[in-house]
């Protein structure tokens, strides 16, 4: 008889086994408030940010300037998670280089004629983060001499060397690498896995997709 007294002890090691054996809680992120949604110039909230956006310029992958003015907007809601993001840097003597944020759809359009692959470029009927005002490129520089730090490739760097796990790299490129994504990731953002500087805020399918021109609409 004392056989039967082994059926509910197998039964709790198979249910803690079973528990352990679940996912950890995933985060749900909130739904964003009017005051999120709004669009704000990032240098204005984030001072001591770098901003130099290469399509504010010829100097990029495409060789062609998109934009008329080096200044870079994100959803306010965004901008705050960045802004910690800085702050956290800044007590290690480090900041951020923005090379992009928001971005018009009608820019996607031209990017996708040119690069029609979704590894590197979203496709425009579907839209961008970056076109919804919830996604960055970002790098790290040093506070005092405010050079940029070594990483595994520059910016739109499209081959393998640039996947966010790409592991065949100088010691010193995969540490300042994972120093960003680290600092990143501790403010919900997301690492791009085919670009180690890409980084979508959480929840970015809820912010709306735009085709504003903000450099007219906001002084």
């Amino acid at each position: 008889m004392r056989s039967l007294n082994v059926l509910p002890a197998l039964l709790l090691v198979f249910t803690t086994a079973m528990l352990h054996k679940l996912p950890a809680e995933t985060k749900v992120p909130s739904v964003p408030t009017k005051e999120d949604l709004e669009f704000v110039e990032v240098i204005k909230f984030i001072p001591n940010l770098v901003v130099d956006l290469p399509y504010a310029s010829e100097q990029n992958f495409f060789k062609k300037r998109f934009y008329s003015a080096n200044r870079c907007f994100l959803r306010r809601g965004v901008a705050e998670r960045l802004a910690e993001v800085q702050k956290s840097l800044n007590a290690k003597g480090l900041g951020l280089k923005l090379w992009d944020g928001y971005r018009p759809r009608r820019v996607q359009w031209e990017f996708w004629k040119v690069l029609p692959d979704p590894r590197y470029v979203a496709d425009p009927k579907e839209g961008s983060r970056h076109n919804r005002g919830a996604a960055v490129d970002v790098t790290l520089v040093d506070l005092t001499t405010g050079l940029e730090l070594s990483m595994p490739t520059g910016f739109d760097d499209f081959s393998p060397k640039a996947a966010s796990d790409f592991p065949l790299l100088p010691p010193l490129a995969i540490k300042h690498r994972e120093l960003l994504h680290q600092a990143m990731r501790r403010q919900d953002f997301s690492p791009l896995p085919s670009e180690w500087w890409h980084f979508d805020a959480p929840g970015w399918q809820q912010y709306p997709l735009e085709d504003r021109d903000l450099l007219a609409e906001l002084p």
